[in-house]
């Protein structure tokens, strides 16, 4: 058995939610199996959430809802951040009330933090706009979409033209307070969904941006405030490796720092898919002493916890 809680943050990847409602409900019972078994080995647990499809799927229907009616205006994406952190909460405390209730843990209410997460103005991302989001559109569309709504758009490998938009840094989670008191008074968060709901400063007003947040950035700062232990990126594939693909390719149990970022370096890590999650696992096992990070597939997480699988990077 660990020691006694454990605090970790644990990052879910696109599979761990599906692509529609129905895969989502599914998906969330296999999903809150994995949370709560790390809980039954005395853990204390804040959970991160991917967006993707779900704030593609309300930005789509919000678009089509102002083509049908001119009186509707454009919902900006901070919006439809907000509502798919809603959303998603709402399948996932569902899910994760009733796996606690299958297992006779009746103590252990599970909340869900609509977050937003500050990223900087000056941000570099903010010039160069490229994270694809929503649906395909027409040469003739997207310039409608540039001229009446203020999108970015971009030829997307011959299949059309699709909006595109920064994706920033997280600089400051702004519920951090919030989130802090719901798990030392020892809830189950759910928090930041889909990397926060962006936001900039201007003098006290906090205001949405159209950006998204790599999650796997926002959940290693919510690990940083929260003086996590574990933070726990669970993606597609059991372990990190290099030479992903090739015949010399390695799997890796154990990375330190400084070997990790010679790899990243050397390119073995593919941008938007691996990268950001070694990347954030790095910042976090440097960020203090004793912090360690793990990358490993959902349902090998209490497994990974234990030591016996996985890729655990750390100083």
């Amino acid at each position: 058995m660990m020691a006694k809680k454990k605090r970790i943050v644990i990052a879910l990847g696109g599979n761990a939610l599906g692509n529609t409602l129905s895969e989502q409900m599914a998906a969330v019972k296999i999903t809150a199996k994995a949370i709560v078994d790390l809980i039954q080995e005395d853990c204390e647990v804040v959970v991160v959430h991917g967006n993707g499809p779900q704030v593609g799927m309300i930005n789509n229907a919000m678009a089509a809802l102002t083509r049908e009616n001119a009186a509707q205006p454009n919902t900006p994406l901070s919006v439809c951040v907000a509502m798919s952190q809603a959303y998603i909460g709402y399948d996932l405390q569902n899910a994760l009330r009733e796996e606690l209730y299958n297992r006779n843990i009746k103590d252990m209410p599970v909340a869900t933090m609509i977050t937003q997460v500050r990223v900087e103005k000056e941000d570099p991302a903010f010039q160069n706009p490229s994270k694809p989001i929503g649906h395909f559109m027409t040469q003739e569309e997207a310039r409608f979409a540039e001229e009446n709504y203020g999108y970015v758009t971009k030829e997307d490998a011959g299949r059309g033209y699709r909006r595109v938009v920064a994706s920033p840094k997280p600089a400051e989670i702004v519920e951090i307070g919030a989130i802090r008191a719901l798990l030392e008074s020892g809830q189950l968060v759910i928090a930041c969904g889909g990397g926060g709901i962006p936001v900039t400063l201007e003098g006290n007003h906090l205001r949405g941006a159209s950006a998204v947040i790599d999650k796997d950035f926002a959940s290693c700062l919510l690990a940083e405030q929260l003086d996590a232990d574990f933070l726990i990126i669970l993606t597609a594939v059991e372990k990190v490796a290099i030479n992903f693909g090739k015949p010399e390719e390695k799997w890796l149990n154990d990375l330190n720092c400084s070997d990790a970022k010679k790899y990243i370096a050397e390119g073995h890590f593919a941008p938007g898919s691996m990268l950001p999650k070694v990347e954030a696992a790095v910042r976090f096992a440097e960020s203090k002493p004793g912090r360690t990070a793990l990358i490993t597939l959902l349902e090998k997480a209490k497994e990974g916890i234990l030591g016996n699988t996985g890729t655990h990077i750390h100083q």
